[in-house]
């Protein structure tokens, strides 16, 4: 299992309740209990005054917040546990304590008779609640609160919706009805009388800028905490390793991990076989560069099918990204090498403005339509998954049911007309880190780490570089149509002038190819055997249409069926 934590809140016997989930319960009050689950990396119990957690903490600036804690007056060893630091916090400032914490967490705490939720500032670690009857229960792992007896688990429509169009699930929507996750930044405090009452203690927020300084001086501050990030995130006396793709985003993070650490650097690179295209000129030229130890793995199709069962099965909500059983996969070479923890390169498009805002810029230039609908549906539509055959997909009993759902668009509306933000570009940017990043690319990398028993650690994602990314003049990080022109400034001489100028191309997975091949029978069997046909979500003839390459003006039929793939997988995973 690959959650950590459960609690419950329940007028009678919460303790029966956590161990029916699964868990182990490490303390209780009269209504409340919180426990560990098996097999959960990362876990810790913690204590603070008469405050006990659990949950996975990772701290990357504890030097400053030990110093902080002994200003308060609290004195703790240098060796004591991140999750202590925290509870410590949280005990003397309250919710605005884990404001200062740089890290990865998701925390339950029993505070007297109520349950107090922590995730942390970007949404690296995940939590989930729900609530049936007078009864609340918590979880990092969804599979456990669905085995809660009193949660009547039901499929959301909704949330399969979002899915076909986003890929993920953009917000607190799960596919279990009535159960959400819990938005980043925030802190949750559930009581037994029913009552939630939530804090924000992080949001990015648009400082203002000064167009008259020179870009150095920009250049300068991003560069002092990229490096920052990076040395904060190295694993002490032990070997690091980068999940290096040939991308800037990637090759920077190997570069200052191989300028900042003494101990070696292992780089990894995938390929799908060499009649694929592949970036693996780009990642070993980086490799060679910072005098990396660089491994090749290549994964084919009768590979990838081996393994994506397991993979989806290893995610909380479903991600239809291809390229997450490589992920896991190489993930798990990492671990084979003896490290515990991997960077990675994630983060750079979010905050520094990646490939996808120019198109969206692009119809704000010539957008004569003022409705704010319009703009979230060019939004969703520039996702370019099944947003626009949601209609011809779903199957009439389905539409019906969804008859009066509330708008997809109402996933990104929030973001793009957020008055947090003045410059469109960075409520693009606002947009793309509040929904994908944190429920998308960092839960995955998340589940797909810690399955191996590894730490992947993401620098770009660090929330103080988002918020000086935020202090940067927008027209210093799309200058033209160069993307990320003042990220690439900042580390223009740890780089070969060719990774520098290369357009972004992204790593695609021949998922077309393989559907005619290794992945084609698995496709058949699960998208049109009898237990897909059972749910009813889908029309057959569609979904044969497509896996037969019609009925598509453009050519997404494999990303297409690729997301019916996912699904199907995650709903068998989840018995729903």
């Amino acid at each position: 299992m690959s959650g950590w934590l459960c609690a419950t809140l329940t007028a009678d016997g919460p303790e029966h309740d956590l161990a029916a989930m699964g868990a182990t319960p490490v303390a209780s009050s009269r209504h409340a209990a919180i426990g560990a689950l098996p097999d959960g990396c990362h876990t810790g119990v913690f204590h603070a005054d008469a405050l006990v957690a659990v949950g996975a903490v990772t701290l990357f600036n504890r030097p400053q917040l030990l110093d902080a804690l002994r200003r308060d007056g609290v004195i703790l060893p240098e060796d004591c546990a991140d999750g202590a630091i925290l509870l410590h916090l949280y005990a003397r400032r309250g919710p605005r304590g884990f404001a200062a914490a740089d890290g990865m967490f998701a925390l339950s705490i029993l505070d007297g008779d109520d349950l107090v939720l922590v995730r942390d500032h970007v949404g690296t670690r995940t939590l989930f609640y729900t609530r049936a009857g007078k009864h609340w229960a918590a979880s990092a792992s969804l599979r456990a609160l669905r085995a809660w007896s009193r949660l009547n688990a039901r499929l959301n429509l909704n949330a399969v919706r979002a899915f076909l169009t986003f890929a993920y699930l953009p917000g607190s929507e799960t596919l279990i009805d009535g159960v959400s996750e819990m938005l980043p930044g925030r802190c949750l405090r559930l009581c037994a009388n029913g009552a939630c009452y939530e804090d924000v203690f992080w949001e990015p927020r648009e400082d203002e800028w000064d167009e008259t300084l020179p870009a150095e001086a920009y250049t300068t501050r991003l560069r002092d905490l990229l490096e920052q990030a990076v040395a904060a995130r190295l694993p002490a006396g032990q070997p690091v390793g980068v999940f290096l793709s040939g991308g800037i985003d990637s090759s920077l993070v190997t570069a200052l991990a191989a300028r900042l650490h003494d101990h070696s650097v292992h780089t990894y690179a995938i390929n799908f076989g060499a009649e694929f295209p592949n970036e693996l000129a780009y990642s070993s030229l980086v490799a060679a560069h910072c005098g990396t130890t660089h491994t090749v793995l290549t994964f084919d199709g009768e590979t990838i099918a081996d393994h994506l069962a397991n993979t989806v099965a290893l995610l909380d909500c479903p991600v239809g990204d291809p390229l997450t059983t490589p992920n896991m996969l190489l993930a798990r070479a990492a671990a084979r090498d003896g490290l515990s923890v991997i960077l990675n390169g994630e983060g750079g498009d979010p905050v520094f403005g990646g490939p996808k805002n120019q198109p969206m810029l692009a119809f704000e230039f010539h957008r004569g339509d003022p409705n704010p609908m319009v703009r979230a549906s060019a939004y969703l539509r520039s996702y370019q998954k099944c947003y626009d055959q949601i209609d011809h997909l779903l199957t009439a009993d389905v539409l019906d049911a969804l008859r009066d759902a509330p708008p997809l668009e109402r996933h990104v509306q929030p973001y793009l007309e957020s008055p947090r933000m003045t410059s469109y570009l960075n409520r693009l940017l606002y947009t793309n880190l509040r929904t994908k990043g944190a429920h998308h690319i960092l839960p995955k990398v998340e589940r797909m780490t810690t399955a191996s028993s590894i730490e992947g650690r993401s620098p770009l994602f660090a929330f103080p570089l988002v918020d000086a990314a935020f202090a940067v003049p927008p027209a210093l990080k799309l200058r033209g149509l160069h993307e990320k022109w003042i990220l690439k400034q900042a580390v223009r001489d740890l780089l070969p002038p060719t990774i520098l100028q290369r357009p972004k191309s992204g790593m695609l997975m021949p998922v077309q190819y393989w559907l005619h091949g290794p992945l084609r029978d698995l496709a058949n069997d699960l998208l049109l055997g009898p237990q897909a046909r059972a749910r009813g979500l889908f029309r057959e003839q569609v979904v044969r249409d497509w896996m037969q390459h019609r009925g598509l003006v453009w050519r997404r039929h494999g990303q297409f069926i690729w997301l019916l793939l996912t699904l199907e997988l995650w709903l068998r995973a989840f018995d729903l």
